[in-house]
């Protein structure tokens, strides 16, 4: 709920911040240059661009937005990414024009600088936002009409939104909420709803059940008669046992029973680029000098390709060819048998390379071309996905999203063979809950964890 003390909130908070990027700037300036005449066309062109270059991180990072000023942890948060997306971006303007270098020291000290009053300024915004509060009456007064056990979790919200509404109690304390009587509300109900709005009430929140919703019309003329606002609350939780999501379709309301932030275009974007900016890193520095070694040896060891592909299931259960170093003698199990521990057709490297999971490095290239995902589910062979389907309970779940070269469940120590239905019950369930609490951070913390399993080397890895 957007009000004029947040509009104003937001407004200082961004004036605020655009006034501790220019001052510090200057003060550094004239710290370092003494104001030297040869040096301040250079240092102000990049004030410029430091105005909108923060401009633009600020805006790609959310800063100014309601979700964010509403919880302290997100605006700090919040900050800290628009502050390192403010000096990654500043430091490559740095670089591509070497011929207005600023100096390090300009740089050690302004970042420093900023970064410290950003943290200043939000202790001190947060104590001038209590004072704020109260001028500007910003908790708007609210009701509960009916104490169900989704009236009770309402008022438990309100109390914890205490800056942005003023709880005044329930309307009716029983549980089970009755309304109506030959299609007309109840007396009772009229006057809990006449005497809110004596009391001053603003808006009355009505948990409705299905059987109640009927009712609503009446309960909205009633309220605007009274000039209160109703605000109608569907009461599912006897219906459905699973949490849900509700949104709207245009003007069709549709039920989520499953978290999917990849869902979102926007998650999906962001995953995307950080799969071409990883895997394009990988390609140029990595296999770029590796994969000839790598394939000589292989060439040495057995006849037969470099590369070894296989079709995988991946995202929405479309088959694709999926890439690895082949780490095998060629044989015509491939597609039907699982490698095992001390299987004779693993080759010497390739008892080296599935350790130290360097065979999955090919698959940057699935990563490139889109079939797969930096981070995400392993792909399963054609044969597992027809049979694990089958008995193991939301195995296709997995299939919503990209397949990935490492997971939530392969740094967990869930890879290698699994003949044990309840070893792959067990992955299964770290996909499902990869899917419901994918982040960007989450996959770079797997990615960090997977580089340290791949030094030290993992049992189940044969």
């Amino acid at each position: 709920m957007k009000t004029r003390y947040l509009y104003l909130l937001i407004f200082i908070l961004a004036v605020s911040d655009l006034f501790i990027v220019n001052l510090v700037y200057l003060l550094t300036f004239n710290f370092l240059a003494d104001g030297r005449a040869q040096l301040k066309g250079i240092y102000m062109d990049g004030l410029v661009v430091s105005n909108l270059v923060w401009l633009v991180s600020s805006f790609l990072c959310k800063l100014y937005t309601e979700k964010t000023v509403r919880r302290i942890d997100y605006i700090y948060s919040t900050t800290l990414r628009s502050f390192l997306l403010h000096f990654a971006c500043f430091a490559c303007y740095i670089a591509f024009f070497k011929e207005r270098a600023i100096s390090r020291e300009f740089l050690l000290i302004m970042y420093g600088g900023i970064l410290l009053s950003l943290f200043v300024s939000r202790f001190v915004g947060t104590l001038f936002e209590n004072r704020l509060l109260r001028y500007f009456k910003a908790s708007k007064p609210v009701a509960v009409l009916g104490m169900n056990k989704m009236g009770l979790r309402l008022a438990a919200f309100f109390e914890q939104k205490k800056n942005q509404y003023e709880f005044n109690g329930f309307l009716d304390d029983h549980e089970h909420l009755s309304i109506s009587e030959d299609g007309r509300l109840l007396p009772l109900v009229c006057r809990q709803i006449e005497v809110a709005a004596k009391s001053g009430i603003q808006e009355v929140y009505v948990p409705l059940s299905p059987e109640n919703m009927v009712n609503a019309n009446m309960l909205l003329r009633e309220g605007e008669r009274q000039c209160v606002r109703m605000k109608f609350v569907p009461d599912l939780t006897g219906t459905l046992v699973t949490p849900f999501k509700l949104s709207y379709m245009e003007e069709f309301p549709v039920i989520s029973m499953r978290h999917d932030p990849l869902e979102e275009i926007e998650n999906r974007f962001k995953k995307r680029i950080f799969d071409i900016i990883f895997s394009l890193l990988v390609i140029v520095f990595v296999l770029s000098w590796l994969y000839p070694i790598i394939g000589i040896i292989i060439k040495l060891q057995s006849p037969g390709p470099i590369l070894f592909k296989q079709k995988r299931d991946g995202r929405n259960n479309q088959t694709f060819y999926c890439y690895k170093f082949r780490s095998m003698k060629m044989n015509s199990e491939s597609d039907s048998k699982q490698a095992t521990k001390d299987d004779d057709r693993i080759t010497a490297i390739g008892k080296f390379i599935r350790r130290t999971s360097l065979d999955e490095l090919p698959q940057f290239f699935n990563v490139l071309l889109g079939d797969m995902s930096v981070v995400g589910p392993r792909p399963h062979i054609l044969s597992m996905t027809k049979q694990y389907r089958e008995i193991i309970d939301q195995y296709m779940v997995r299939h919503f999203l990209k397949s990935g070269i490492t997971g939530w469940a392969q740094v967990n120590g869930l890879r290698g063979e699994t003949k044990d239905p309840e070893l792959m019950r067990k992955r299964v369930e770290h996909d499902v809950w990869y899917l419901e609490n994918w982040s960007i951070m989450l996959d770079l913390r797997i990615v960090i964890q997977t580089v340290i399993n791949m030094i030290r080397g993992e049992e189940n890895a044969y």
